[in-house]
């Protein structure tokens, strides 16, 4: 009969749960504290289409067009709180999916390109048509960009089709074209920040070239190379000498003015680095010109990166929930955005309480304290520290080691060879009972002629080790020849001492035993020999 006050089946002890790890502490750095300023949340577009291309107009009150599906929807950059909708958003001229708005210098103007291959120019102080529609493309267009400078009459675009067009927007005409440009579709552009004539451009076949509409037509571009992956997106960084390319995982810093000479890749992505963007780190307004410049990039990996180009390295991270497609950076410096691919924006926004502090309408901020970091002191030869700079540094890839030979360890008897030490260096070896080391000594003493010498000034002790070590390995066949000459020497030279110590003479007869030994067992051998030498004749027949 079972016992029915257990139960049926044997239940284990409920294990206690772990504790989770301990959260990773934030970075306390005078950078990290500014990007946690912007108040951060999130604004459904109202669709799900992924969000293309983000652009801040380059004037006040820095206005935000985001493409969307297809319309390009206009959000008051002004505003604090939030992304408000502009009275007359979207611009809703398209047929198909809008992509790459472009603002005008002075911030009147838009243009954005098409699935259908038009260029549309819109004004932004009405609602409204187009403006102008340029027509030259016969696949989409996915590049737009008027240039930077005091430039209201051209503007650039590229498409699918590989064509690269200079536009005179007033006229709807064509300036200069440039006809496979590149051999796969373009991507990617940025127009110069120092001159309106030039213009970047990158491809999926990898390449980025610079363009001069100063130079005649269909001629090739002034400056090629290559990225290495599909290129997805080019930026001029402030000088105007150093380009930002983005493609497959990795962001690439080219100098422009050496001819296009790789200077940096910084790899911090996991995946297809998307979309780039210029920012500012600082309390100062961006149009200023204040502020320390950061490259942000977005990925697919849903990671968004802080960049010092100056520094070459990443200063800060930030991780959304959703692949990243496009980023935007207002100019004043208070409001970021980022595009996702299912329709929803992202938003940080730079606290009220902030903006009051730094517009002097508050109190001290901790961040008025904000300064760039302390450049490095230049290290002159009367420092220590001169001397020992760069032993830290990893080599690149392209660098050619010259590895240093490992020191090797000498044991005492070699310090003494090399100090000619020679009766000291035998001693030592002697009391070590390695055969292999000790014979070896013994030859190099042969050929210096040093080694009778040193038997000779040996002492009572000194030669009693000589005669242990003879006795012990004279019959060894790997240094019988050897050591049976040096014993037949030792008692040559040394019959007094031999005579007059007891001690001297155990080993001596001790020797001359294992070496009669040795030659019985030779003499047997040799019998063995003769008997089977008959044998072995006979098989071989």
């Amino acid at each position: 009969m079972a016992d029915e006050s257990k139960p049926f089946f044997p239940v284990e002890k409920a294990h206690h749960i772990k504790p989770p790890p301990p959260r990773r502490p934030r970075p306390n750095n005078q950078e990290s504290r500014f990007w946690r300023s912007f108040r951060h949340s999130e604004f459904a577009s109202g669709l799900i289409l992924p969000v293309t291309a983000l652009e801040f107009s380059p004037v006040a009150p820095f206005h935000l067009a985001a493409a969307c599906s297809a319309a390009v929807h206009l959000y008051d950059g002004g505003a604090s709180a939030s992304l408000a909708p502009l009275p007359h958003s979207p611009l809703s001229g398209f047929s198909d999916v809008a992509y790459s708005p472009s603002f005008r210098c002075d911030g009147s103007l838009l243009a954005a390109g098409g699935e259908s291959g038009l260029v549309q120019v819109f004004r932004l102080d009405k609602a409204g048509p187009p403006l102008r529609r340029l027509s030259a493309h016969a696949r989409p267009v996915r590049l737009v960009r008027y240039p930077r400078l005091e430039d209201k009459l051209h503007v650039f675009s590229g498409g699918d089709d590989a064509l690269l067009v200079y536009w005179d927007v007033p006229s709807e005409t064509q300036l200069i074209a440039f006809p496979g440009a590149h051999r796969d579709y373009i991507r990617a552009g940025s127009p110069s920040p120092t001159s309106p004539e030039v213009m970047a451009t990158g491809s999926y076949d990898h390449s980025i070239k610079i363009w001069d509409v100063r130079v005649p037509s269909g001629s090739n571009a002034i400056l090629s190379f290559s990225h290495g992956d599909p290129v997805e997106s080019v930026l001029f960084l402030p000088s105007g000498g150093l380009l930002a390319t983005a493609g497959g995982n990795a962001v690439k810093i080219w100098d422009v003015i050496g001819g296009g000479r790789l200077i940096h890749t910084m790899e911090g992505h996991n995946k297809t680095v998307s979309a780039l963007s210029l920012g500012r780190v600082g309390n100062a307004s961006a149009a200023l010109g204040d502020g320390e410049p950061r490259l942000l990039s977005v990925s697919i990996d849903g990671y968004m990166k802080s960049f010092d180009f100056a520094a070459f390295k990443i200063t800060h991270s930030m991780r959304y929930p959703a692949q990243l497609l496009s980023i935007g950076f207002s100019p004043s410096g208070n409001s970021r955005v980022v595009g996702t691919s299912n329709g929803v924006i992202y938003m940080g926004m730079k606290k009220k309480k902030l903006l009051q502090e730094e517009n002097g309408t508050g109190s001290a901020s901790v961040f008025d304290g904000y300064a760039p970091e302390p450049k490095k002191q230049v290290l002159k030869p009367t420092n220590y520290r001169y001397f020992h700079r760069g032993q830290t540094e990893k080599p690149r890839e392209t660098d050619y080691l010259i590895k240093r030979a490992p020191k090797v360890k000498l044991a005492e008897h070699d310090k003494l060879l090399k100090k000619s030490r020679h009766r000291e260096a035998l001693v030592s070896v002697l009391s070590k009972k390695d055969p292999t080391s000790t014979v070896a000594v013994m030859e190099e003493l042969v050929i210096r002629k040093k080694l009778l010498k040193c038997v000779a000034n040996l002492d009572v002790d000194e030669l009693g080790l000589l005669l242990s070590f003879l006795h012990k390995y004279a019959t060894l066949p790997r240094y019988a020849r050897f050591l049976i000459n040096l014993a037949n020497k030792v008692i040559e030279m040394r019959p007094e001492d031999i005579q007059s110590n007891e001690h001297l003479r155990k080993h001596v007869g001790s020797l001359r035993r294992r070496v009669a030994e040795e030659i019985m067992i030779q003499r047997s051998l040799q019998e063995i020999q003769g008997m089977i030498s008959p044998f072995l004749i006979i098989a071989g027949r």
